[in-house]
């Protein structure tokens, strides 16, 4: 097995798992939660729920994200980028900076923070759930493209 088979295994299994909770949170547990809690403790109910998969969604996204590289430098597919015939390998991307921003930068250095003392929590909940269907609606898109581009569908 070559190196690029292995890129492109551990490349899947990150977005299965990646996108996969993607889904598992905005289909599952922010209803759960909107069900369980009334408005004002909503939040705060996510955020425990959150911690604890925080990690593994940072540990996912690094994993496509060097996996990602890893398959376009080795198979010297750069020139795939300029190319709209590709839409589906910019819209990868655009995925995994979006959810590289958010896990790495954004929620560590300024969201929690605001969240945590935020005075209006039942509209950020609801904010919160709405930039989740938006995440998970552009994710399948990109994955939809990246598994038909690749299977020369487009």
């Amino acid at each position: 097995m070559d190196d690029f088979t292995i890129a492109r295994i551990l490349h899947v299994v990150a977005v299965v798992m990646w996108i996969g909770g993607v889904g598992f949170v905005t289909l599952v547990v922010i209803p759960a939660i909107r069900a369980l809690h009334p408005p004002a403790e909503r939040l705060a109910a996510f955020h425990r729920f959150e911690g604890r998969f925080a990690a593994q969604a940072r540990l996912w996204v690094a994993l496509a994200g060097l996996s990602g590289f890893w398959m376009v430098w080795r198979g010297q597919m750069w020139d795939r980028f300029q190319d709209a015939q590709f839409w589906w390998m910019h819209a990868m991307l655009m995925v995994w900076l979006i959810f590289a921003a958010m896990l790495f930068v954004i929620e560590p250095l300024f969201l929690h923070r605001r969240m945590a003392s935020s005075a209006k929590p039942a509209r950020d909940f609801a904010r919160l759930a709405r930039m989740h269907w938006l995440l998970i609606l552009s994710s399948l898109v990109a994955v939809v493209g990246a598994v038909g581009g690749s299977h020369g569908l487009f």
